[in-house]
């Protein structure tokens, strides 16, 4: 009997404008709601690491045992992980002294690891296999690591290296613009191209929620952390509702 092919989907969306400008915006609110809970109502960084810690376990449970990609569980799974990379992050860079450099390479470290981990484990690390147990498991330790890195990441280059708010943000939308060209210009490998592109979005909302909500004399604008956390949850929510998100597919032969 033939080979048959099969269309697969997968759990997670399909990359589109909308996926990356959805993660742009969970990463700007991992940060403001982060800092909201750490700082503004002066929780600090170990509890609220641990707050958010609970929440991001409870929703990889969801998302594992769902059947089908669902994209307001995705996206809410997705923000947890970018509010708890938000304050472990400021936790081992403030608290435990290990400063944005230090805490960047060990960071980054584990990203590789874990993505090196996944190939040698499944043979690829697309997203568009994340449809079982083991790769989801993967999938979601690695942007774990991815989210928490950002966090450190654009701290490092907003303040230890003298970019700014405003100057981090450019750098770090030019360096998506690149990955951008090559992805259409070029034969590099796709995986390599999402996953560098997914870690960069997390530092460009990092220097964003933080413009938004540091003070003037830092070089924010000072705005209120629950209210830009609002906003930027009601924009999420509406494009979810109102855009339709497709999930990533694959073929598999049976």
């Amino acid at each position: 009997m033939e080979n048959q092919q099969k269309e697969v989907f997968s759990k997670v969306p399909a990359i589109t404008l909308i996926f990356w400008l959805s993660k742009i915006l969970a990463t700007t609110l991992g940060e403001t709601a982060g800092d909201m809970v750490s700082m503004s109502m002066n929780l600090g960084y170990l509890i609220g690491t641990g707050i958010f810690a609970v929440i991001f376990i409870v929703m990889v449970i969801f998302q594992i045992r769902a059947k089908r990609f669902h994209p307001a569980l995705y996206w809410t799974t997705i923000i947890a992980t970018t509010t708890v990379g938000t304050t472990m992050a400021d936790f081992a860079d403030r608290s435990l002294g290990i400063g944005y450099a230090g805490g960047s390479s060990i960071l980054l470290a584990l990203v590789i690891i874990s993505l090196l981990s996944w190939y040698w484990s499944m043979g690829t690390i697309a997203i568009s296999s994340v449809s079982t147990v083991k790769a989801e498991a993967f999938y979601w330790i690695t942007i774990m690591f991815s989210q928490t890195l950002g966090t450190a990441l654009g701290d490092w280059m907003a303040d230890d290296a003298g970019f700014g708010y405003k100057g981090s943000a450019i750098l770090f939308t030019s360096m998506l613009v690149v990955i951008a060209v090559l992805h259409f210009k070029t034969k590099i490998s796709r995986p390599i191209l999402f996953w560098s592109a997914f870690v960069l979005t997390r530092p460009l909302g990092a220097v964003v929620g933080d413009f938004i909500d540091k003070p003037a004399d830092h070089g924010g604008l000072a705005l209120s952390r629950y209210t830009a956390s609002a906003a930027i949850l009601v924009l999420m929510v509406l494009i979810t509702i109102f855009v339709p998100q497709k999930a990533a597919r694959q073929e598999a032969q049976h």
